[in-house]
């Protein structure tokens, strides 16, 4: 007999999963969460702890909103929220990580005023050198969480991409408007 467990909330992009296997005949449970760490049971008692303390924790992470504080564009798993966004030249703008994948924020050079500073997270001042040190290093990686800001100084279009999602189309665009 294989008893199977999901925690799944769809208004949050990494709710943590968990999946239970009970196998009877054998006394012995496997528990997997995330896919990634298995922890085996030998016991009903031990099984019982560890879904009280698992199936809690996946039920508040499930629950938990994604704002972990102010926050001009989050970061999903495979998208920026907002997408695009206006404002005004001087402005800061504060990138959240709210996924719990590691992200970069890494302005395209040929998408960015010709008078405009280049801004990738990893304060890298060329597209090249940021995909390089993403590629060799993982350079720039904002971690679940973790925030990145940058100020936008000259009004124009701004188009910027997370290296790593790039192939998901995880791009976002700033428009900046002149001040006053």
């Amino acid at each position: 007999m294989k008893l199977t467990a999901n925690a799944v909330h769809f208004g949050h992009d990494e709710c943590l999963s968990i999946e239970v296997s009970i196998l009877l005949a054998t006394r012995y449970t496997t528990m997997n969460i995330h896919r990634e760490k298995q922890q085996a049971v030998t016991n009903r008692r031990g099984m019982l702890r560890l879904l009280s303390v698992g199936g809690a924790g996946a039920i508040a992470g499930c629950m938990s909103s994604d704002s972990g504080g102010e926050y001009d564009i989050g970061m999903s798993a495979v998208a920026f929220k907002p997408v695009e966004i206006s404002i005004t030249a001087g402005k800061t703008i504060r990138w959240q990580n709210t996924s719990s994948r590691g992200h970069t924020i890494t302005a395209y050079e040929d998408q960015i005023p010709a008078e405009a500073e280049y801004f990738a997270s990893g304060g890298f001042e060329t597209e090249k050198r940021a995909r390089e040190a993403f590629h060799s290093e993982f350079g720039g990686i904002i971690d679940s969480n973790d925030s990145w800001t940058h100020t936008f100084e000259i009004p124009g279009t701004y188009g910027y991409v997370c290296i790593p999602h790039e192939a998901s189309n995880m791009v976002g665009t700033i428009t900046v408007e002149p001040s006053g």
